[in-house]
């Protein structure tokens, strides 16, 4: 089971489209079920009107999903309970430093880790990390290795403004629904031995990843949503559909510029292959 897990914080653009093509591709190629969910549990972020229009620009392109789409800011209950779990096991402390205070340290050097806080409105939770170099084989990018608690240190789960990390809610909503493969950008690559950290603190399984490189523009600076947004009432979605499928490694006929859209999924369905995928971290555009 695969998901695609965007944040509302603007419309799509050509990387979240090749990312959502991906995993959607590796699921269905698979036999499995694909799953949308919407990140959205840190309100700030949230643009309004942002989460309507990735779905109808997801439907414009003919993806589909099974069941209801899942919204982070529907489970803060099931955070707070993993939290909860965390902290009865003694995993967790309370932690009052600020990002000035951090900003010279290369990783947290726990501070606050022998002080009895309670938890209040002006501190974060940390997840203690002990040392414990984390290894996985990566479906695309190879062999990865991290040692946590040298590379951050101690993570944390809820921020001191009290809103609950991505890391928690990431590994709390996978877990909960059952996904098992994971297709994602690169830019997330480093981020994986912490969720694995975690997911071992909870006693949930660690799902297969496959990591694709992040596209960029030709000058190596992240992609322009004024450039590479893709609206639900723009044009035809074929041009952009068969350009993410070449990005993917496949070489999809020139036939497919005319076909139905379930036609080209099954066709892109069919020949997918994660192992042609270019396993590099960083993938440049044409200007």
């Amino acid at each position: 089971m695969g998901r695609f897990a965007p944040t509302p914080s603007g419309d799509l653009h050509l990387g979240s489209l090749y990312t959502a093509a991906a995993s959607y591709l590796d699921a269905r190629a698979h036999g499995g079920r694909w799953l949308l969910r919407i990140e959205d549990v840190d309100a700030r972020r949230a643009v309004p009107g942002a989460a309507q229009r990735i779905i109808a620009t997801l439907q414009r392109f003919g993806f589909e999903w099974d069941g209801e789409i899942m919204r982070q800011s529907d489970r803060i209950e099931h955070y707070r309970a993993a939290l909860e779990t965390l902290r009865d096991r003694g995993l967790t402390f309370e932690c009052t430093c600020s990002r000035s205070q951090l900003e010279d340290e290369q990783c947290y050097p726990g501070t606050c880790r022998a002080l009895a806080r309670p938890a209040a409105a002006d501190t974060a939770t940390r997840l203690r990390v002990e040392a414990d170099l984390i290894s996985f084989t990566d479906g695309i990018q190879g062999t990865f290795r991290q040692n946590v608690a040298t590379a951050v240190g101690d993570l944390i789960i809820k921020r001191r403004d009290q809103v609950f990390a991505y890391l928690l809610a990431v590994v709390t909503d996978d877990a909960a629904q059952g996904v098992n493969h994971i297709v994602r950008g690169a830019d997330l690559l480093d981020n994986t031995p912490r969720q694995i950290y975690l997911q071992r603190r909870l006693g949930v399984d660690t799902p297969r990843y496959a990591h694709v490189p992040v596209l960029t523009e030709a000058d190596d600076s992240k992609l322009s949503k004024s450039k590479r947004s893709v609206r639900a009432d723009g044009a035809d979605p074929h041009a952009q559909l068969l350009s993410v499928f070449s990005l993917l490694g496949m070489s999809p006929p020139v036939q497919l510029k005319t076909a139905h859209l379930t036609d080209m999924w099954q066709w892109g369905i069919t020949h997918w292959n994660k192992n042609a995928v270019p396993n590099r971290l960083n993938l440049r555009l044409k200007s």
